[in-house]
């Protein structure tokens, strides 16, 4: 024999093994990046919802007094609220604070606090965006690494075959290609997969 059908076996292993190696990495990747920025965010929110909104709602309830109309626009979301239900009302709010903000900062409003809040709704908003890109990143990695490590199980099983096709009669050499063969564990194939009985 050649070793040509041998060769591609293994070329073709390597490539895959190579293959499933970035994709395990990039899986990772988006595991830890989603963690990240949904840390991040959560942070962000308990800052939007103790500090910035609270405030502006105390200052909108004083200036109330002088212009009733700002009596219910700064109504503070509530803690269950959806990440997108925080967004659209902090936005609002801000909206409303930034119509209005000569009457809030002569009720006690700090002039920073509007940048802050505008700086911490897009922060915000870019940790949703970067959670949802690395929840594809990571879900999709998953995928293509499940069907790669099919098409791995496929190539040990004909690399598999040339070994009892070429060795089988040589017990040494097999009892070290069943023991190389289970180095990351016995693989069972499917019950659709076994070989039928003669």
């Amino acid at each position: 024999m050649d070793g040509v059908g041998e060769g591609l076996g293994l070329a073709k292993l390597e490539e895959l093994l190579t293959r499933a190696e970035v994709l395990a990495s990039q899986q990772r990747s988006g595991v830890v990046a989603t963690r990240s920025s949904t840390k991040r965010r959560k942070n962000l929110r308990r800052a939007l919802q103790s500090k910035l909104l609270l405030y502006l709602r105390a200052v909108g309830a004083v200036a109330a007094k002088e212009t009733a109309e700002l009596g219910e626009q700064f109504q503070v979301p509530p803690s269950n609220a959806s990440q997108q239900a925080l967004l659209t009302m902090a936005r609002g709010m801000l909206e409303k604070a930034t119509a209005h903000k000569d009457v809030l900062v002569k009720r006690g409003m700090s002039e920073q606090l509007l940048d802050d809040l505008a700086k911490t709704l897009g922060e915000f908003e870019q940790t949703i965006e970067a959670t949802r890109a690395a929840k594809r990143e990571h879900i999709g990695a998953s995928a293509d690494l499940e069907a790669v490590a099919a098409e791995v199980a496929e190539q040990v099983r004909v690399l598999d075959g040339l070994v009892r096709y070429r060795f089988g009669d040589d017990a040494e050499l097999m009892g070290a290609w069943a023991s190389a063969r289970n180095v990351l564990g016995p693989f069972k194939p499917k019950a659709g997969d076994q070989p039928k009985a003669a």
